[in-house]
């Protein structure tokens, strides 16, 4: 197999200071995460003093409510994504290791179990403050985007979460044994995917435009529930795409199930993200539809 890209030379840590025998470094990941909750208040701050987008040109929440609620939607992500990934793909490891669910930074979190913790989040911060949750459930899904588009560039850039082997001409030589693990590549380099700057265009890119010009060219605030249903079915249906192009996971991989699905029978079946998406893009058309006949 021969790929016309090589994998960029980087390190998946920006910079690192080494102060009392201690170690700090600032990675890719923790950055993407950093950068996309500013970039998200910034978006909520716009929208919230903007009333004309909102119905009865009342936003669902005050500009200085805003950190209040950012600080829940952290924790909810933290905690829903780590335990999503504990409960969603590896429950029996962590069932005789507990004490390694408290070991975040060494990785292992899950979108589907973050978005879970941020919908829990949410519910006790409207019911808090009172707010209209399905607007505000708007507010912040049309915020998310550009975390999704900055959290898989880190992935591509921590050459992690890479795709199934391929021959394509933009497909990427990524390092590391396990990136060059291919069954099929008896000899030379391993090709693969890159899943991830998939995911980015169509997760952060493609979805987060198809947001910003309902809010602001179609009006689409006025419609609670509207914004929330597209996010969900958006990025439902892009996860469920790029599932066939990402490699698998490997505790569901096996002699008799090369394509690591976690449900299928005669070979035909679906991956765990593609069962975890599935609900969110039925919940999403029904919001969304919900929504328009609303109006």
């Amino acid at each position: 197999m021969q790929a016309v890209l090589n994998f960029p030379d980087l390190s998946p840590e920006l910079f690192s200071i080494s102060a009392f025998g201690i170690e700090f470094a600032l990675r890719w990941y923790a950055l993407a995460y950093i950068a996309g909750i500013l970039i998200a208040w910034r978006m909520a701050v716009m929208a919230v003093r903007r009333p004309a987008l909102w119905p009865d040109q009342s936003p669902p929440l005050r500009p200085d409510q805003l950190e209040d609620l950012i600080t829940w939607i952290i924790l909810g992500v933290i905690i829903g994504g780590r335990l999503g990934f504990v409960l969603f793909y590896q429950p029996e490891y962590y069932l005789f290791h507990p004490l390694e669910i408290l070991k975040v930074w060494q990785g292992g979190m899950s979108f589907h179990g973050g978005l879970l913790g941020v919908v829990t989040a949410a519910l006790v911060f409207a019911r808090r403050h009172s707010a209209p949750l399905l607007s505000l459930a708007d507010l912040i899904a049309h915020t998310v985007p550009p975390g999704l588009l900055l959290g898989r560039l880190a992935n591509f850039f921590n050459a992690e979460l890479w795709g199934r082997p391929s021959e394509l001409p933009w497909a990427v030589i990524f390092p590391g044994a396990a990136a060059q693990d291919c069954a099929n590549v008896a000899a030379g380099l391993c090709a693969r995917h890159p899943s991830q700057l998939y995911e980015a265009a169509l997760e952060g890119v493609l979805l987060g435009l198809l947001l910003l010009w309902l809010v602001y060219r179609r009006g689409a605030f006025h419609w609670p529930g509207r914004i929330m249903g597209v996010f969900l079915a958006g990025y439902g249906a892009s996860r469920f795409i790029v599932e066939f192009f990402r490699q698998p996971d490997a505790q569901f991989v096996s002699a008799g199930n090369p394509l690591g699905l976690a449900w299928h029978v005669g070979g035909y079946g679906l991956t765990m993200g593609q069962i975890l998406s599935v609900p969110m893009i039925a919940v999403g058309l029904w919001f969304a539809l919900r929504a328009r006949r609303a109006a």
